[in-house]
């Protein structure tokens, strides 16, 4: 399908919905015209309309947070797209990963609290408030923070074989999955880091495996 095949609105626009194709976290929605579709098919780089300017923008020419195009679908009605790229740093303009933090109903989707948490540890480590946690463990150096997780993932390990209940080894794995970006937080490894490498497993591993 051409851009031209696609059924734009009366203002010749077409909703755009933006997912991490690493992760299938959805980034944000934005709007394209004929143009946009055409820029973003041609340089690999997400390219929209706004509806608010009355101009194209390209996602990252002033952040620098440019989004890097891995594939564009159309829906079954061609009204819609859905565009699969790799981000850089982050998608939403108030610095979070995502646009879709505000929770209507539930807790919020895990991707953007690890997304929090990965922001909270990088601030700390650049500007350590007095009394934190994260800033004192980070203070006392990347051997303490290994350490920690040693000794949560003992407590994972004891609470899954000792009985002691789902709850209790949520609980640990919560611990043992925090200390762990806390450890990438000091080393300045990006979470997306570790997303890639689970993707890469993944699609490497043959059709027949498990």
């Amino acid at each position: 399908m051409t851009p031209e095949g696609l059924t734009y609105d009366e203002r010749g626009l077409i909703p755009a919905v933006v997912q991490e194709a690493e992760t299938g976290e959805v980034l944000m929605v934005a709007w394209m015209d004929r143009a946009a579709v055409s820029r973003t098919l041609e340089t690999g780089l997400t390219h929209f309309w706004s509806r608010s300017r009355q101009a194209p923008w390209r996602k990252g020419e002033t952040s620098g947070h440019s989004q890097h195009v891995q594939g564009v679908y159309a829906d079954c009605d061609a009204d819609a797209l859905l565009v699969q790229v790799h981000q850089d740093g982050v998608a939403c303009h108030t610095g979070s990963r995502s646009c879709f933090y505000t929770a209507l109903q539930g807790p919020g989707p895990a991707g953007n609290m690890l997304d929090r948490i990965e922001r909270i540890v990088a601030d700390r480590k650049s500007s350590p408030p007095a009394g934190s946690y994260v800033a004192g463990l980070l203070a006392k150096g990347e051997a303490a923070v290994c350490r920690k997780i040693g000794e949560e993932a003992v407590e994972v390990v004891t609470a899954a074989l000792g009985g002691e209940g789902d709850r209790r080894v949520v609980e640990e794995v919560a611990d043992l999955w925090f200390h762990t970006m806390v450890l990438l937080g000091e080393r300045s490894i990006p979470l997306r880091d570790v997303f890639e490498e689970l993707a890469r497993r993944h699609t490497a591993r043959p059709a027949s495996g498990g």
